[in-house]
């Protein structure tokens, strides 16, 4: 069963954890305990509905204030999908945990509230999902019901996110709107009859539609090698594979490959999958890999086809958003872990921090928590790469603090 991960991103309370809450709620994904504490609070608050965002925010916190802090990952299924959901909060504080939560995501839904249209956050959770290349993005107008289901309404919100998604270099993202109320369910799993003017898809009918073509981005094939298998087993004596994840694209049996860094050449002979083997793996296999030679790989190498050598370099410039509350200066060291390879690092330079707001940059020396910027690293050791917009899997890496082990960033390879 095809698996879509999603990511939702929205203001202070424009709906999100309600949306979720009822998507659980119509699928029938929530069970009878939960439905029944969600009942109970919700009387004991004195609500005449039911507050569904009880049942995705988990922290005390978040409960007592009606908001989204942390990153809450929810999962249920249809009889066509599985789905995960980031719930990620959409406060300026937060851009970070939102940064996270939307990094392996392959459909956004951004929620506005009806009543308030395009406002300065809308801006910064569309830039992220421009900055992270999540190709399928959802508007959910959410909250029709307090502005009398209108269509005007929705047409002038449609028309401002149009505007902004003219600034958006990501040409290949597809934009949706859907007018919607999650409080009572209105085009969430059900169409609602209080907008008959809508003759589009519900939220579910939309992310039921989605194929593995439309959210996923081809890309070069990647093979960052996990481990390598020795069972010295009477039965393998002699067997080698390197096992691990598959990016970008397919690998066949007889593809001719290099490995990285040594230059390495082969052939594969042999593609294995838990006790099975295949001709081919598609991108996103975990599978382990035969060569037809034994030569020196270990964990942190790549295997690449030979027809398709990513960038090989020990500068690189990037995109960065920041993480901790320590600045990022120039001059300080960090590891970067790209994939499974792990390699010392230096701050060359700040040049800007980018606005989220897509006015413009700003001339920096640093970067504060929650911010995003150009900068430019030193590697002790060369990195195998593309860029961020030609393969996400490859193009991403994350900085870790080498005196506190934290991870302190979120760098994307220009």
């Amino acid at each position: 069963m095809d698996v879509l991960k999603i990511a939702t991103a929205g203001s202070v309370d424009d709906g999100k954890s309600t949306l979720i809450g009822r998507l659980l709620y119509d699928t029938k994904s929530l069970t009878t305990d939960k439905i029944e504490a969600i009942e109970k609070s919700s009387k004991q608050k004195g609500y005449d509905y039911l507050d569904f965002s009880l049942a995705t925010d988990g922290l005390v916190a978040e409960r007592e204030q009606g908001i989204t802090i942390d990153v809450a990952h929810i999962y249920f299924s249809t009889a066509k999908k599985s789905y995960i959901i980031a719930d990620t909060p959409g406060h300026v504080e937060y851009t970070r945990n939102m940064v996270t939560g939307a990094s392996t995501s392959q459909v956004s839904i951004i929620l506005i509230d009806a009543r308030k249209g395009v406002i300065e956050q809308t801006y910064r959770h569309f830039f992220i999902n421009n900055l992270l290349r999540v190709k399928e993005v959802i508007v959910a107008i959410n909250k029709m019901d307090l502005v009398d289901y209108s269509e005007e309404v929705f047409n002038k919100i449609k028309a401002d996110f149009q505007a902004l998604n003219a600034k958006s270099t990501f040409k290949e993202q597809n934009v949706s709107y859907i007018p919607l109320s999650a409080i009572n369910g209105g085009n969430v799993v059900d169409q609602s009859e209080n907008m008959p003017w809508y003759t589009g898809q519900t939220v579910l009918e939309h992310l039921e539609g989605l194929h593995a073509s439309d959210v996923f981005e081809a890309g070069k094939a990647r093979f960052p090698v996990q481990t390598v298998i020795r069972p010295k087993t009477e039965e393998y004596h002699d067997f080698r594979g390197y096992a691990g994840k598959l990016y970008g694209n397919s690998i066949k049996v007889g593809d001719a490959v290099t490995v990285l860094p040594s230059l390495t050449e082969s052939k594969v002979s042999k593609i294995h999958f838990f006790d099975k083997t295949f001709d081919e793996a598609v991108a996103g296999s975990s599978i382990t890999i035969e060569l037809e030679n034994d030569i020196n790989v270990t964990r942190g190498d790549m295997i690449v086809k030979s027809s398709e050598l990513p960038k090989i370099e020990k500068d690189i410039t990037t995109t960065v958003c920041w993480m901790d509350s320590k600045k990022l200066v120039p001059g300080t060291k960090y590891l970067v872990q790209h994939n499974t390879n792990r390699v010392l690092a230096k701050v060359e330079s700040i040049k800007n921090t980018i606005a989220t707001d897509y006015s413009g940059t700003t001339e920096a020396s640093q970067l504060a928590i929650n911010e995003i910027g150009e900068v430019t690293i030193k590697l002790s050791k060369p990195l195998y790469f593309d860029s961020y917009n030609e393969n996400k899997s490859n193009g991403a890496f994350i900085l870790i603090d080498t005196a506190t082990n934290t991870t302190a960033g979120v760098g994307f390879i220009r």
